[in-house]
């Protein structure tokens, strides 16, 4: 953590995403009350899980790179394939259909928290691959 840079941005990101997820418009509350998204239904409980899913993908890219470095990249990298899919997936998903919908901003922090996914995954293999070791 020589550079806080990274940190606070993806600080600063993670509550924008929780402030998304916790706004949508009329439809998309009703979609959140119909289909019981009660991680996401106040800004509290969308702060925790954005905030849990990336510590989650923190911890794991951290002990990934604590493996030897061919292991190390392997996994990272399919890691970020993973989690680039997964963005994907969610932006073809939230722009199509009954989610299209649900509001700009709500449809705006579904599509981040998988960029933010991929932000944390694709620090972790950079990490890996500009790490020198004995």
């Amino acid at each position: 953590m020589r550079n806080p840079f990274f940190y606070v941005l993806l600080l600063v990101l993670v509550v924008l995403d929780a402030w998304l997820l916790a706004h949508p418009n009329l439809i998309g509350q009703a979609g959140v009350f119909f289909f019981e998204y009660s991680a996401i239904e106040t800004f509290p409980k969308a702060l925790g899980t954005v905030s849990m899913v990336v510590v989650v993908f923190i911890l794991i890219t951290w002990l990934a790179g604590r493996l030897s470095q061919p292991v190390a990249i392997g996994i990272t990298i399919a890691l970020l394939a993973g989690s680039v899919y997964y963005l994907f997936q969610s932006f073809s998903q939230y722009n199509t259909g009954i989610y299209k919908l649900t509001g700009a901003g709500f449809r705006a922090g579904a599509i981040l928290l998988p960029g933010l996914v991929v932000l944390v995954v694709g620090k972790g293999v950079w990490d890996v691959i500009s790490t020198k070791r004995n």
